[in-house]
């Protein structure tokens, strides 16, 4: 194509300002490209066959592509060859009426900024036109390299792979009258449990079939070959098939190719004109086959194959980012600007039919611009034991709570591996019922129920804390031991939820069964490193990690998170009965203030030593008080404070609270902490990582130490494994004798 001018004319649209080549008008444009293929009045193409229809997504797609490769070399930096292998699969789902499109692939970020820009989604963060567009590429509050919660339009964060799947399922779970593709990349597909977790979906959720993935199968990773590159279309197509996928629609480029291009997989943009359109039929065509069969409950993929880089600066990987050297003065970035520029006229009628498509700018139609109606709670039932009475269970205390939940609030999911009956939480599964397709009393068992149970503790992280990014109310179970394995998709869910431009469910957690509690079953069951994560991640400033002490305290604990928004909360507690230590109103005290004293012994020998020890946990706190009774009968004054939301401990510029979608700035001042704290010795004591105890630590002025967990060991009892970690009365009274003289 030829470019006819180097900047914007009097003629061009304003939004068109910041394009660096326009080109001449494509062929037949008179024909196609007079009237926008999308009505005024509609919100799709009326039929994917008609030519002006085809047209004109051609036209969508090199726009797609224009402005992916222009933005990304307006800082030498981003990844425009993966999107543009897929660009007329995303134009085509656009021309459709489909903007509910999520993707498994952060590197598609400039491809989807690019159609937000399209359909001027991004108005609503002041970009109205491409060099604004070029100038708020990664850069602060602007366009981040990756998706994001900020930015107008985008359903669901992404970066990390193996993820994008389980925001388009739990946002189809919701909104069943919607079709929800989301793009997964071959470099991708090998990530674990993409196929497995929605293989579970579809068994538990048969009917939740309007999710779509489109796998863009252009034959490279982010640096070399995929590893499905081999594959012929036949076993592409047995692969998805042998995986439950019911319908599998593939439109491979190498079907159309008129140029003679080798290899199997080919650049569509290289192809004659008439090619090009054919092309480009077939997949409008495919994607609407592909939609209606979502929609009309078949378990369905779109499979685009076409060579990584198509259209762009270069081809295959690399293709896959720029560098320092490919700015928008590179021979190269030019040749490939002008090669897909579009004339003035062709910019308006693909911004009109971008405008139209779904009722208007995505950061107005989509599901995630609104909140989701949620049922009312009312005042949940919680049962206050008397302190020093009968032991009970905590998580049994809090499932009885969850069962309310879930009875109140249809749209309520609870997520567990295989898990609830041995977390001490079977009465979860008794009021809930697990979703299964065999009916079955004994086991809990039946096909509407609310507990979703695969193997995977991706899976149910994913499918929880999808459904609380999309609005609705969840709780993900799991072992402390085993949820490192879902921490990736909850880690990208709360950074997501701080960004957020609107309230949304927090993301609860009950993660029972500590490292305390798992000596019988040898070391790989104690892997309380997770803790270390929660802690680090206090500093976001929307991460609330909360220890309740004991059954009363669990409740007040749920009860808080149920009522909070945008946050991620971690309860952690055991399944082994424990004493009732705490009143409901010790715990407010202590979701306020951070901590809560639980036992003062002064001195008896007229001094002023006192030890003092702030505990994180439940079963920590056994050993603490046979500590203290010991320290008492040698005269030293004692002080046990049960740490249950080391959050509001840290100083308010500790975190990052204040940049928060939702803030929270509640934190015990310096006054309180002092008064809580004070003594001559301070000695931090958790069954968990140290790295909980920093807050306290930060501000602590006297002699201190702590007491943590260090390395798992198989022993016969949980005061066994405390003890091969240091964590006894006698270790502890030692060093508070120690340390106070």
């Amino acid at each position: 194509m030829t470019a006819i001018t180097p900047k914007a004319t009097s003629a061009s649209p304003d939004f068109c300002e910041g394009i660096q080549y326009f080109g001449s008008a494509l062929p037949d444009f008179e024909t196609y490209g007079g009237t926008p293929a999308i009505a005024e009045d509609k919100i799709a193409i009326a039929n994917p066959e008609d030519a002006a229809a085809v047209y004109q997504t051609l036209l969508a797609a090199d726009a797609l592509r224009y402005l992916t490769l222009q933005i990304t070399g307006s800082k030498a930096s981003g990844h425009p060859g993966g999107f543009a292998s897929q660009a007329e699969a995303y134009a085509a789902l656009v021309m459709l009426g489909h903007k509910n499109i999520i993707t498994e692939v952060g590197h598609h970020a400039p491809g989807f900024y690019s159609a937000m820009f399209l359909d001027r989604s991004l108005e609503d963060m002041g970009i109205y036109t491409v060099q604004e567009l070029r100038d708020r590429f990664r850069e602060k509050h602007g366009l981040l390299g990756h998706l994001s919660g900020y930015i107008p339009g985008i359903l669901a964060p992404a970066g990390p792979l193996g993820q994008g799947q389980h925001f388009a399922m739990s946002a189809a779970k919701l909104h069943q009258d919607k079709l929800f593709p989301f793009t997964v990349g071959d470099g991708g597909l090998g990530e674990p449990y993409i196929i497995s977790s929605m293989a579970h979906f579809n068994t538990a959720f048969p009917s939740v079939t309007n999710f779509l993935p489109v796998l863009v199968w252009n034959g490279y990773s982010q640096e070399h070959h995929s590893m499905v590159s081999l594959k012929t279309n036949e076993q592409m197509i047995a692969y998805w098939q042998g995986n439950g996928f019911a319908e599998v629609v593939l439109v491979d480029a190498k079907d159309f190719d008129d140029q003679n291009q080798t290899g199997d997989y080919v650049d569509s943009t290289a192809f004659s004109f008439e090619q090009r359109l054919a092309f480009i039929k077939a997949v409008l065509t495919g994607i609407d086959k592909a939609a209606k069969s979502a929609l009309g409950g078949k378990l369905t993929v779109f499979i685009i194959k076409q060579l990584k880089g198509a259209g762009v600066h270069a081809r295959g990987a690399k293709s896959h980012n720029l560098y320092p050297k490919d700015t928008l003065d590179a021979p190269h970035i030019i040749s490939a600007l002008q090669g897909r520029a579009l004339s003035a006229e062709a910019w308006q009628l693909v911004r009109t039919n971008a405008e139209r498509a779904g009722g208007g700018p995505a950061a107005k139609t989509v599901v995630t611009e609104f909140e989701l109606e949620l049922p009312e709670l009312g005042e949940l039932p919680l049962e206050e034991y008397a302190v020093g009475g009968e032991s009970k269970i905590s998580t049994t205390a809090m499932g009885r709570l969850v069962g309310i939940v879930g009875q109140k609030d249809k749209n309520f999911l609870v997520t567990n591996a295989d898990g609830n009956e041995a977390s001490g939480i079977a009465n979860i599964n008794q009021a809930l019922k697990i979703i299964h397709p065999t009916t079955d009393d004994l086991y809990n068992q039946a096909p509407n129920g609310q507990v979703y149970e695969p193997l995977s503790e991706d899976a149910c992280a994913g499918l929880a804390v999808g459904l609380s990014l999309m609005g609705a109310r969840t709780l993900w179970c799991s072992y402390e031991s085993f949820a490192i394995n879902g921490l990736p998709i909850w880690q990208t869910v709360i950074q997501a939820m701080a960004e957020l431009r609107r309230p949304t469910p927090s993301t609860i957690t009950l993660f029972t069964a500590g490292a305390l509690e798992q000596g019988r079953n040898g070391w790989t069951h104690q892997r309380p490193e997770i803790e270390a994560y929660f802690a680090s991640m206090m500093r976001n400033g929307n991460v609330f990690p909360l220890f309740p002490p004991d059954a009363n305290s669990i409740q007040v604990c749920y009860d808080w998170a149920l009522k909070t928004k945008n946050k991620g909360i971690v309860i952690t507690a055991s399944k082994s009965p424990l004493p009732i230590r705490t009143t409901f109103e010790q715990t407010h005290k202590g979701l306020r203030d951070g901590a809560v004293l639980l036992h003062e012994v002064e001195s008896n020998q007229g001094g002023s030593k006192k030890v003092v020890f702030a505990v994180i946990g439940d079963m920590t706190l056994m050993p603490v008080f046979e500590a203290a009774a010991f320290l008492e009968t040698e005269g030293l004054g004692v002080k046990i404070i049960s740490v249950i939301n080391p959050r509001r401990l840290y100083r308010p510029d500790d975190t990052a609270w204040d940049t928060c979608s939702e803030p929270d700035g509640d934190f015990l001042n310096d006054e309180e902490f002092a008064e809580l704290f004070a003594g001559d010795a301070l000695i931090g004591v958790t069954g968990g990582a140290s790295a909980m105890l920093e807050p306290i630590m930060l501000r602590s002025t006297c002699k201190r130490d702590t007491f943590a967990w260090k390395r798992g060991e198989t022993t016969a009892s949980a005061g066994e494994l405390m003890a091969f970690n240091g964590l006894t009365a006698q270790a502890l009274a030692k060093r508070g004798i120690e340390l106070v003289h």
